[in-house]
């Protein structure tokens, strides 16, 4: 496993993160303790979870990825030093207008339930999920920045702002001499590259910012199980995605695809890990968020690992997907 410094912190990540949103929701709690026992000795040293995750799968409150993490680690035993963990904060978690947002109330109250429910006393990086429209950036920011004055979170970061508003956020820090965001989780893979390569990437290189794309593998579009002039597996989640029914039916996705396998054949290796060494070629991007319901899943994308791609495969794939 190789590790990477986040942008202008201090915290050195594996390249690749392992994401909770399966727990509980596509995984179970005995598949995700499992997941994350296999994913700690292969070096991988960074999780991310979110306060939401996973509210929306039947019977789950929210909370339940972080209840997990910390259950983990404390039966585990594992040194609170030896993990990064990164949660979110911006989803409704209670009734109430204070139940959802990026407002100092809301923070205030969801950062304690995140540290009770993970049993650890500081958040490594604590991130705005997406942004709040009805919240000034400065009244984020400075409870953020109090936060971390008081030791319950070490850095801050976003996901899912474009440009402008990630602009707006460093220039608020800067006027204001508050903490910055030190990181940008945006979604971010070989299918889906304009939303950041377009004006975020730039931003992030300029401002020396951590970038951790999530669903690197875009829902398992670019792992091969979908084919051309097949029909969508039925326990695959691309069943429940219209985007992947969509991509199916357009002949500039399968053309990806296309191409992919054999760069992937050529290489020896599965089209999951060369989709995500495509990622990780980009020296902007930090540590790739990975997702797996189970060991077998996890070990597709452990596969990765230390990989990048030779200048003519990289510029083969980025040519068949400059379209996105």
């Amino acid at each position: 496993m190789n590790y990477r410094i986040l942008g202008c912190t201090n915290l050195r990540v594996s390249e690749l993160c392992l994401g909770a949103m399966t727990f509980r929701w596509t995984s179970t709690e005995d598949e995700a303790y499992q997941v994350m026992d296999a994913a700690f000795a292969a070096g991988i040293n960074f999780f991310d979870t979110a306060d939401v995750y996973s509210r929306w799968a039947p019977g789950n409150p929210g909370g339940v990825a972080e209840e997990i993490i910390g259950a983990w680690l404390k039966r585990r035993g594992i040194p609170r030093d030896q993990i990064i963990l990164a949660t979110k904060v911006r989803g409704r978690m209670w009734d109430g207008p204070d139940g959802e947002g990026l407002s100092r109330a809301h923070i205030l109250r969801a950062v304690e339930d995140s540290l009770r429910r993970m049993q650890i006393e500081y958040i490594d990086l604590y991130q705005s999920h997406a942004p709040d429209e009805n919240t000034p950036q400065a009244e984020t920011l400075r409870v953020f920045d109090d936060l971390i004055k008081q030791g319950k979170a070490r850095f801050i970061g976003c996901s899912n702002f474009n440009a402008t508003q990630l602009r707006e956020a460093l220039d608020t820090s800067a006027q204001i001499q508050l903490a910055r965001y030190d990181t940008l989780q945006p979604h971010y893979n070989l299918i889906w590259r304009g939303e950041f390569e377009n004006e975020l990437q730039a931003v992030c290189a300029r401002e020396n910012i951590g970038v951790i794309p999530y669903s690197p593998l875009q829902g398992g579009f670019l792992t091969g199980k979908y084919k051309r002039g097949q029909p969508i597996p039925a326990k695959a989640r691309g069943a429940n995605n219209d985007r992947i029914k969509q991509w199916l039916h357009d002949e500039r996705a399968l053309h990806l695809l296309d191409a992919l396998q054999p760069v992937s054949a050529q290489r020896g290796e599965s089209m999951t890990t060369t989709a995500l060494a495509w990622m990780l070629t980009n020296p902007v991007v930090s540590s790739a968020i990975i997702g797996a319901n189970n060991v077998a899943q996890l070990n597709e994308s452990l596969a990765a690992a230390g990989k990048t791609l030779r200048a003519a495969e990289k510029e083969l794939l980025d040519s068949v997907s400059e379209w996105s």
